[in-house]
């Protein structure tokens, strides 16, 4: 990224990470939305202390020269853990990663060619950040698809065993 545009989005990271954040935020409910705007407290409100957290280091490593997958992925990964737990479809869970396109463009002035090709060039690592939150999203769900498998495998087993239908070995 050239330094034209790393430099806007630096000095506006705070106004524009908060904007993103209270956009994600608006995702849930009404009344847990606020909730989660309002609550400071890490411990009351560990789901937009994580949200927060992570959304600040991923727009740092978004700015970045060369991303960091590996950091990417540790970032985004409790974010959207949270939201595939949650049972949020899987666009609303990594959906709100596309949120920062509309927040850059409203930031930029992208009349000018060179920062136009400069904000297409952040665009893409955007969309390489909402691949990966997908991909996230998809591991999570199969996580908890085989653990509520296991869960009503043991289930029937206990069932079979109190009714005197198998016998443990």
């Amino acid at each position: 990224m050239s330094t034209q545009l790393k430099k806007l989005l630096g000095e506006k990271k705070a106004v524009i990470v908060k904007q993103w954040f209270e956009q994600v935020i608006d995702t849930y409910p009404a009344d847990t939305s606020l909730f989660l705007k309002k609550q400071k407290d890490p411990f009351a409100n560990p789901v937009g202390n994580t949200t927060l957290e992570g959304l600040n280091g991923l727009f740092d490593e978004l700015l970045g020269h060369t991303p960091d997958y590996a950091k990417m992925i540790s970032l985004l990964d409790p974010i959207i853990r949270i939201r595939a737990v949650q049972d949020f479809t899987p666009s609303k869970a990594a959906g709100f990663i596309f949120f920062l396109k509309e927040i850059i463009k409203g930031h930029a002035d992208i009349s000018e060619y060179d920062m136009l090709r400069e904000v297409l060039v952040f665009e893409s690592k955007i969309d390489e950040l909402g691949l990966l939150g997908f991909d996230i999203y998809m591991k999570c769900r199969e996580t908890l698809m085989e653990l509520r498998a296991n869960e009503m495998k043991n289930r029937t087993f206990r069932a079979f065993e109190r009714a005197g239908l198998v016998k443990d070995s």
